[in-house]
């Protein structure tokens, strides 16, 4: 699968809970203390799309196979992880490994369920994790250019190479700056990903209200959708208490009923899932047939040899063509022959970059 989105927050702001809920099981604690989570557990989760029931009534498919993305519920943050407080550098670690970040904010106050830091706020939450995560990229790459510097000076081009990144990174987080805003050429862009810096993985805050505020937000939701939208980041609101509650209820209808009751038009994680999709810039294709209709990931710029090979590695060896219709044009003409007689099937070669709902059949030869 491949793609991961790690959910981050301070201690007791729901991120155990929109876990349980995007995951739809009890994997995690969810208990009101700090550090209840020590491992990071993971979950996938369907990636809501319209799009491949039709596909799945238009070919008459038997079983329908959605996309997913992985979610890794990390431990609370704690000011001073960095310097290794609390569990800090185990979940900086964890917090390494994932694609993107998924970071809870806690938008309400609660008597029953103590705040870290004594209060709510939300935009402090979202710059006191930052700072650690800018903190311990800047601890590492201070380690590395020193012996960087020392291979470049005797020579070594790689090292020249990398400290074109390694410098213009460390002067952003020297002046408080994450990595991702550091001034770096297009082409080296590669290179930075490579080093697995903390700060360069793209955000999406989750602003996480109270249940009276999940259809209009309050006060403080509208305080992080700003913060995010200043930095370039997604941002999203959801009720945690109210997606558990949801998670418990099997029938769909009764599921619209009890939205419909809070003014919800659908679930508050069908839009981070949604979010952290296009967060990671992925795009969807979709293969249908008696057998099955089936939900492909993969990332904005793939290429149909490469996408054929998300199915089958032999796929992409022997590749042909790709016979491709929109999604658009599959809907509107009654599916795969409908489109055909249409003349809206297109046959696609080695260089055809693969659009997001494309339906695709691939021709190979091994």
């Amino acid at each position: 699968m491949g793609f991961t989105c790690g959910i981050v927050g301070l201690p007791n702001v729901g991120k155990s809970t929109l876990f349980n809920a995007l995951t739809a099981t009890a994997a995690a604690d969810a208990a009101n203390y700090p550090f209840c989570t020590i491992e990071p557990n993971v979950g996938r989760v369907a990636v809501p799309d319209q799009r491949l029931a039709v596909c799945a009534r238009l070919a008459k498919s038997a079983e329908i196979i959605p996309t997913q993305l992985e979610f890794v519920d990390i431990a609370g943050l704690v000011r001073g992880a960095a310097r290794g407080e609390g569990l800090g550098n185990q979940f900086l670690s964890h917090i390494r490994e994932v694609d993107a970040i998924a970071h809870v904010l806690r938008c309400f106050a609660d008597g029953n369920d103590t705040h870290v830091e004594g209060s709510v706020d939300p935009i402090r939450d979202a710059e006191t994790v930052e700072t650690e995560l800018m903190l311990a990229d800047l601890e590492s790459l201070e380690r590395r250019a020193l012996h960087l510097v020392k291979r470049a000076r005797g020579g070594d081009n790689e090292a020249k190479l990398l400290l074109a990144v390694v410098d213009p990174s460390l002067a952003a987080l020297r002046a408080g700056k994450p990595a991702r805003e550091a001034v770096i050429d297009p082409e080296r862009q590669e290179t930075l990903a490579a080093l697995q810096l903390l700060t360069t993985k793209p955000v999406l805050y989750i602003a996480n209200v109270d249940e009276g505020s999940a259809a209009s937000g309050n006060t403080e939701s509208r305080r992080v959708a700003e913060y995010a939208a200043a930095r370039g980041a997604r941002s999203v609101m959801i009720s945690a208490a109210i997606e558990a509650e949801l998670a418990q209820l099997a029938d769909a209808d009764e599921k619209g009923e009890f939205l419909a009751s809070l003014g919800l038009a659908e679930t508050g994680l069908a839009r981070v899932i949604r979010a952290g999709y296009a967060l990671l810039h992925l795009v969807t294709f979709f293969t249908a047939g008696p057998k099955e209709a089936h939900a492909w990931t993969v990332e904005q710029g793939t290429k149909a040899p490469q996408a054929a090979g998300k199915i089958h590695t032999d796929f992409e060896k022997g590749f042909i063509r790709a016979e491709t219709i929109a999604f658009a044009d599959f809907a509107a003409h009654g599916g795969e022959q409908g489109a055909k007689d249409a003349g809206r099937m297109r046959l696609e070669g080695a260089d055809y970059v693969v659009q997001d709902g494309d339906v695709m059949r691939f021709r190979f030869n091994v």
